[in-house]
């Protein structure tokens, strides 16, 4: 590995005036010991995949076998078109494509794990509404995958990626950091703005907790995808206007970790605590399977 912190990462790209994209693929070609055209052609690969989940859950309705998910892609498209939005176009265009993906997800259809199923929307819809807001290229689009895999793997060597680990802070938190550093670097940003940027976005998932309603990544999951999209946009305009993090994003990342283990078992992923345990969350789990999946709910204190 040529990095392990993002210190490390963004010095290493300043250095040699590189962007953090290029040192990733460079990296890629040294670790996995194959060429550059493999490496760059796999990525366009899981870039189309992305594509076609957006496509099938913007377009066709996208159910869930359990009924909990589904169409909420496609409702936020339609309302788009409509021109009459609160919180602008380019978010909104993140926000419906990161809730169509995790849709396709919940429905069983083909994702790319960025860096989880249960965070899967976050970071195509980032980066295909930035496409379409700057008329990005295809290569644009894979080095962005890039850019956010590099921020993805130190976050996964230095703390936790998944909600059982260190609740959903870990995952749709660690998702929206790849994608704010990502969209970072295709508006034309440094690597120290990335940096700020994942940042700022991270910082704002701190504590979240992984409470998935009757133990399926739909509820809440699917619309915390669409909040990690929004939270990525809104932090990546922010250190592109020059704000800057006043914690570190190591520092950051350090934190999340220690939360994480802080967390309560029953706050990461087991459905023992948080929404689900709710009235309507424990109604909704007997009518999908016949009986409660967690009989005894344990004191989260």
């Amino acid at each position: 590995m040529k990095f392990k912190t993002i210190e490390e990462l963004v010095t290493l790209a300043e250095t040699s005036n590189k962007k953090i994209s290029e040192i990733m693929i460079e990296n890629e070609v040294e670790v996995q010991e194959r060429t550059r055209e493999d490496i760059y052609e796999q990525m366009r690969n899981s870039l189309n995949v992305m594509k076609e989940a957006i496509e099938k859950g913007l377009t066709e309705e996208v159910k869930s076998r359990s009924g909990l998910s589904g169409g909420d892609g496609k409702r936020l498209a339609n309302y788009l078109e409509k021109g009459k939005i609160l919180s602008g176009e380019t978010i909104l265009e993140a926000v419906s494509k990161a809730v169509a993906t995790s849709e396709v997800n919940a429905s069983m259809g083909t994702i790319v794990a960025t860096p989880t199923a249960g965070s899967v929307g976050i970071l195509p819809g980032a980066i295909f509404a930035t496409a379409k807001k700057l008329n990005s290229s295809e290569e644009d689009m894979i080095d962005a995958l890039f850019t956010a895999g590099a921020i993805g793997i130190v976050i996964a060597n230095n703390a936790f990626i998944s909600g059982a680990a260190g609740g959903c802070q870990a995952e749709v938190g660690s998702a929206t950091a790849m994608a704010a550093a990502a969209v970072v670097e295709m508006a034309g940003g440094t690597p120290r703005e990335s940096a700020h940027a994942l940042a700022i976005a991270l910082k704002n998932m701190l504590g979240l907790t992984c409470d998935p309603v009757a133990g399926l990544v739909e509820v809440p999951c699917v619309k915390r995808n669409a909040m990690g999209a929004a939270n990525a946009m809104v932090a990546a305009d922010m250190a592109l206007a020059g704000i800057i993090s006043v914690i570190p994003a190591d520092e950051v990342i350090e934190t999340m970790y220690q939360i994480g283990c802080a967390l309560p078992m029953p706050l990461k992923e087991t459905s023992l605590g948080g929404l689900a345990i709710t009235p309507t969350a424990k109604k909704l789990e007997q009518q999908i399977f016949g009986c409660a999946i967690n009989p005894i709910i344990q004191d989260i204190k």
